[in-house]
Parts: C-alpha cells; sequence; structure tokens
C-alpha cells in the first residue's frame, strides 16, 4: 500500500474514522474539564489534531488531539495565569518551539527509546484504559473520561475508583456496555453485515436501548450526567463565539514562555512516544518520520491556540482504536476531525444520547488487545535485559502517569545497557607460555571508563606466583583510567604477588610499554590454549576456572 496513496483503503478509513471521532468525543471533552479549562477548547484541539495534523504529519494511523499526559501543566499555567487567553498564547509559543524542534531534526531522538520500552508503554496504556473504563461500564462516572493518572482529580486513585465502582453499580448501564461488548466482538462475524462498523452498531444500540428505557419510565434509564455531555450552542453565532484568541499583550511576559517551553517540550517527548509505539502496531510496519511529526504538531499547537484550542499531540488511545477498527491511512485521521467539526456545530444534542458505558466498551475491547497475556510470555522468553525493563515501564507508568514511567523505565534500560557494556570489556584464557602455564586477557575493541571497576577488581584476583598476558592488539580505544590501572597492576600489585605481567598489542599513542622478548612460540600455542568466557564480576568463578589445570 502506498504511503502517499491515502484513498486506497476508503471503506476501512471512513469506518475507522467514525470509531475514533465516537471515542474522542468525550475524552476531549473530559481532558478539558481536569485541565480547568472550557470544555470547548477540547473539541477545538480534537479537530485541529485531526485536520491539520493529520493532513502535515508523516504519520499513518497516528491520532492527534489534547492529551492527558498535559492536563496537570494545563491546569497549573491556567491557574497561575488566571485569565484562559494568556495561556492560550503560551500554547502558541509552544507550537513555534516544536516547529524549530522539527526544523533542527530534534526528533531523531526518538531513535534511542528501546523497544521494550515501548512495548511495556502500550501494555500498561491497555492496563489503565481498562482500569479507568470500568467504573464507566457499570455507569460511576465520578472521574471524568480523559484522566489517565493514577492519583485523579477527585481524590481518588485507579484501585480505589474500582473498589467503589462496586457500591455505585447501574444495571441499565452496566447492562448496555455488556451488548456493547459482544456487538464488537461478534458483529462483523454475521454474513452481509460487516459493511457497518460494530462500534457504530453497538452505539445506535445503547441510544436506543436507552431511549425505550425511559419511554417504559424503567429505572434502568441511564440519567443525562452519565451520557455525552458536548456544549449546545442555541445558533451557529453561538458556535462560533467558542471560538477565542489568544492575549498577545501576554508574549512579553516571561512565565508565558516557561509554560509554551514547558508544553513544547511535554507534547514533544509524548508524541514521539506515541508515534513510534503506533508505528508498532501499524499491520503494515511503516515508519513515521520523527522531525516531520514534531513541524506538523508545532503548526497545530499554534493554530489551536489562536483559535481557543488546548495543547496537541499524538494520542495513542486514539490511535490505537484507529489502527483496531481497520484505519489504515491519513484518511481515517483526517475523517475523525471533519465528524468533530460538523457533529459539534450541527447535532450536539444528538450526541448527547450516546452512554458512556457503550462507548467504555469499545475502550475495553481496544485495552485489552494492547495488554493481553501472550505480549508478556513473548517479553519474558527474551530474557532478563528485555522483560526488566519491560516490567518497570508498565509498573511505573500504571501506578503514576505516562511521562514518569517512560522517564524511570529509561534510566533502568539505561543501567541494563552500562551493566552489558561492564561484563563485555574482555575475555581471558589460560594458554601456554615459555614452557608454562598463563593467563591471557584479551581487551575488547573499546575499553571505556565504566570497565575500570570490573578489570581492576578481575587483576587482584590474579593468583600468585603465575604469568598474566595483557592483550591489546584488537583494541582501538582504551580509556586513560583504565592504562593508569593497568600501569598500576604491572609496576606494584603484580611485585607483591610475584605475578609475571607480559603487555601485548598497545599502540604507542597509549604511551604504555609493551613487554620485550616475547617466546616466539607464544601466538603458535595460542590455538591450543583453553578458552573460557567469563561474565565479568563474577570473581568467584573466574578464580574456579583460573585453578583449572
Amino acid at each position: 500500500m502506498s504511503r502517499q496513496n491515502i484513498f486506497s483503503n476508503v471503506k476501512g478509513d471512513l469506518s475507522s474514522g467514525l470509531v475514533v471521532f465516537l471515542i474522542a468525543v468525550p475524552l476531549c471533552l473530559g481532558i478539558a474539564l481536569a485541565s480547568g479549562a472550557p470544555l470547548f477548547s477540547g473539541m477545538i484541539a480534537g479537530i485541529i489534531g485531526g485536520l491539520v495534523v493529520g493532513s502535515l504529519s508523516g504519520a499513518q494511523l497516528s491520532v492527534s488531539g489534547p492529551a492527558a499526559g498535559l492536563t496537570a501543566v494545563v491546569l497549573s499555567a491556567i491557574t497561575k495565569f488566571g485569565v484562559f487567553d494568556v495561556f492560550l498564547m503560551a500554547v502558541v509559543i509552544g507550537g513555534v518551539f516544536q516547529l524549530g524542534f522539527g526544523l533542527l531534526k530534534a526528533g531523531t531522538v526518538a531513535n534511542y527509546f528501546p523497544s521494550n520500552v515501548i512495548k511495556g508503554m502500550l501494555t500498561a496504556i491497555g492496563i489503565i484504559i481498562i482500569m479507568k473504563q470500568l467504573p464507566h461500564a457499570f455507569g460511576y462516572d465520578a472521574d471524568s473520561e480523559g484522566d489517565f493518572t493514577f492519583i485523579q482529580v477527585d481524590g481518588h486513585n485507579s484501585i480505589s475508583a474500582l473498589l467503589s465502582t462496586i457500591n455505585h453499580i447501574h444495571l441499565g448501564a452496566t447492562i448496555v456496555c455488556v451488548i456493547s461488548v459482544l456487538i464488537i466482538l461478534y458483529w462483523n462475524k454475521i454474513p452481509k453485515v460487516g459493511v457497518i462498523p460494530a462500534p457504530l452498531v453497538a452505539v445506535i444500540t445503547a441510544v436506543v436501548l436507552n431511549a425505550i428505557f425511559i419511554a417504559i419510565g424503567s429505572k434502568l434509564a441511564i440519567a443525562p450526567s452519565h451520557l455525552v455531555s458536548l456544549p449546545v450552542p442555541e445558533s451557529f453565532g453561538d458556535f462560533i463565539g467558542q471560538f477565542t484568541t489568544p492575549d498577545f499583550s501576554a508574549i512579553t511576559n516571561k512565565e508565558v514562555w516557561i509554560v509554551g517551553a514547558t508544553i513544547a517540550i511535554v507534547a514533544s517527548v509524548e508524541t514521539l512516544l506515541n508515534v513510534e509505539a503506533t508505528d508498532k502496531l501499524d499491520p503494515l510496519k511503516r515508519h513515521t518520520p520523527p522531525n516531520r511529526e514534531l513541524q506538523a504538531q508545532g503548526i497545530g499547537n499554534i493554530i489551536s491556540g489562536m483559535i481557543g484550542g488546548l495543547p496537541i499531540t499524538s494520542v495513542i488511545v486514539r490511535s490505537s482504536a484507529n489502527i483496531n477498527a481497520g484505519g489504515r491511512t491519513k484518511l481515517a485521521t483526517i475523517t475523525h476531525g471533519v465528524l468533530l467539526l460538523v457533529c459539534a456545530a450541527l447535532i450536539p444534542t444528538i450526541l448527547n444520547k450516546i452512554p458512556l458505558a457503550t462507548l467504555a466498551a469499545v475502550l475495553l475491547v481496544t485495552g485489552y488487545k494492547l495488554c493481553k497475556i501472550s505480549i508478556f510470555k513473548e517479553m519474558f522468553k527474551n530474557g532478563k535485559y528485555q522483560w526488566v525493563p519491560f516490567v518497570v515501564t508498565v509498573v511505573a507508568i500504571v501506578f503514576t502517569d505516562l511521562l514518569i514511567g517512560i522517564s524511570l523505565c529509561m534510566a533502568v534500560s539505561v543501567i541494563a545497557i552500562l551493566r552489558g557494556n561492564m561484563r563485555s570489556s574482555y575475555y581471558f584464557r589460560k594458554e601456554k607460555y615459555h614452557n608454562g602455564d598463563s593467563i591471557k586477557l584479551e581487551l575488547a575493541q573499546e575499553v571505556s571508563f565504566l570497565n575500570k571497576a570490573s578489570i581492576l577488581l578481575t587483576l587482584d584476583h590474579m593468583p600468585e606466583n603465575t604469568t598474566v598476558v595483557i592483550d591489546a592488539s584488537n583494541t582501538t580505544y582504551i580509556d586513560f583510567d583504565v592504562l593508569e590501572s593497568i600501569r598500576e597492576f604491572k609496576d606494584v600489585k603484580a611485585a607483591q604477588k610475584n605475578i609475571n605481567v607480559v603487555l601485548t598489542g598497545f599502540k604507542n599513542e597509549y604511551k604504555i610499554q609493551n613487554s620485550e622478548n616475547i617466546p616466539a612460540d607464544y601466538q603458535a600455542n595460542i590455538s591450543s590454549g583453553h578458552v573460557h568466557t567469563i561474565s565479568t564480576g563474577n570473581h568467584e568463578q573466574l578464580l574456579k576456572e583460573l585453578q583449572l589445570n
């Protein structure tokens, strides 16, 4: 499928765009509510994310809009400024910064995100979706849609909110959710009806079912507080009046620039992470140009701030829903933006009849696909250097938020890389040397200061009355501190233990003298030596190996 041909999957993309639109409406409103911003500002951000970013981005499946990861930043800034239009100036500045990041090729930082961290992020998002949507599935909507942090705005956390749901189960909402899940899972298996998107069938069924409950006066009727609550303008003029412009005089305010820079950094990191994750979910395995993505996001935030919208990032919840619903090109993202604009202007009262429980059903299925047990099994098969950062990522994101969790797991990944680097600084072997046994340490191609402690510890454990050959023939770089340690071992410590140290292969620029008069038969005897590759730092095993006959 061509990357440029957005009309190659029209049926699937239009269907997927409709599904993402249905999910986006309560999320846009919920994030605006959690951010302390006007509700319609969330819709503006969703519209711009679909139309502007969707058109300019090189991503085929990523969906952009207001993001839960920025709610704390937005809430703090609006509270500090006291006026929403001053905050909008910060959004515009943040967009300018992001555009600059893209032009300066800063998006290449995405290449340094480990795959186990990205998979951990996707799995964690799946778990969070399930935890956050279960209360809505049972008709308990105390926490607003779009709140994906562990500590909620209402003072509860994700676990306590789940426990509280037990005391607030609404039977009508529960029935609607169960029926919706069954429709989503089995609708496409019915012959000749698969042309209609299963989530759309679920939503229409839920609206009709609730209308019946209301008509017969049943206690199963779902109250308006548990339905979508899109602002309803009385006229087209009122609709236009919901758009607003920033206070341009605030451009001289230092605090506005600080908030703008904060928005740019947080939004850029979150976007790059989400785009990387979306690419991994892409059935066609396409790659999104990160610098072009930052430029598109920057332009989107400039426009969003100019007309009264919240900051925009790529959003993994909507992106994964887009993929699950059959989206394959950016037409799906653009379609969802068009629907947000048209429906917010023309039919908000119809949208406000949709129960949150049926939208929860759509998200529950999406969440399950992100965190299936098979993913955990796959990561555990890949060894501890893969599953440890993966598990840390999942736990950290679930119990904090996206950015804190990613920061922790990146730190764990760096530690794992450093530890692996320390374990590959040299190999050792027992060999024949001048009619006797010797121990040869063959240094790796690069030996950095990170290897100093390991090499020192190994040299300190060398047995007395032996010959130690340190070979740097294949080494292109040795850190100065390591060279100093080798000199000290040769000149001081080795003499104390009656160890004969032979240095070979050290280049002149290292300013360390190679040993002279190395027997001619030494190299010939190397091939007969018994080779032992030992994990650096396991010195008990090292001593045992060195004592082998």
